[in-house]
């Protein structure tokens, strides 16, 4: 890897290549929460999405994740969710293109049964000392796939939602704060924002809930395929809590929102980030 942010990496990167591997088994046995329903994650093969798979799939949901080409990544975690006792589906290619989106639903829906909960999860970033340096094709491929899949998934999940499905987006901290080596990153970040609360607007009258996650700091493979060594070493060290999360401590709230606990909850965001108090 090269010392400069302007490098280019492997986007969203391997989880099985990453040293220390991070945490990502639920904490807690199974309540049943989520018994019966049927779930897509998108970047469900690693990080976050892979703890979200595993604790999905021990709350008893049917789990289909969506992945790029992480092939090996994604066959460790449909083992995780079948060593859980559930059921799972592997589906990967390009979630940027609003085809891509169309073919996924369409096989969930063939393979599991219409979607009942929707996590908005696949995200890639590119470092960039300089604003000036963004590439054309960076800023589509960035805006592609962290906020133009949401919306496109959104809309091929919606004519099959009935009153207390749920749609859980994923942000992040930098949407509340920014950061300057990631500013189309963040960017994307605040236009999920946008798009949670304007939907959960739209579809309350129907009793679809849409909320967000706006993880901090969190060790997962977008982390060493984004930065150099040096940065990747002190990752997450500046945060309150002093270290950074890992993504078996983000999967709860993804739940929570997910499940009849947050019934009176629509329009907010959630914020694992190891106590940076941010607004919104």
């Amino acid at each position: 890897m090269q010392d400069d942010m302007e490098s280019e990496t492997r986007q969203p990167g391997i989880e099985a290549e990453m040293d220390p591997a991070p945490d990502y088994m639920p904490r807690y046995p199974g309540s049943g929460r989520l018994e019966g329903k049927i779930a897509l994650i998108t970047g469900g093969d690693s990080g976050i999405g892979r703890a979200t798979a595993v604790l999905f799939a021990r709350e008893g949901a049917r789990v289909a994740i969506h992945y790029k080409d992480e092939h090996r990544d994604a066959q460790e975690t449909l083992a995780l969710i079948e060593a859980e006792g559930g059921e799972g589906l592997l589906l990967h290619g390009d979630i940027g293109q609003r085809a891509e989106a169309m073919r996924v639903v369409r096989e969930v829906e063939n393979q599991l049964g219409t979607i009942n909960i929707l996590v908005n999860n696949a995200a890639e970033q590119h470092a960039q000392k300089e604003v000036t340096d963004i590439s054309e094709d960076q800023l589509r491929r960035t805006f592609d796939t962290n906020l133009f899949s949401q919306f496109f998934l959104v809309q091929q999940v919606l004519p099959g939602m009935t009153r207390g499905d749920t749609i859980i987006n994923i942000s992040s901290v930098t949407a509340f704060r920014g950061q300057d080596l990631l500013i189309d990153y963040a960017s994307t970040k605040g236009g999920i924002l946008a798009l949670t609360r304007a939907l959960a607007k739209k579809l309350a009258p129907e009793g679809i809930r849409v909320n967000a996650v706006a993880p901090g700091p969190i060790w997962t493979p977008l982390i060493p395929a984004s930065f150099p060594p040096e940065k990747v070493r002190s990752f997450g060290k500046d945060a309150p809590l002093g270290r950074p999360g890992q993504p078996c401590e983000v999967a709860p709230a993804i739940l929570f929102l997910a499940c009849e606990d947050s019934s009176y909850m629509t329009g907010q965001t959630l914020h694992p980030n190891g106590g940076e108090a941010v607004g919104g």
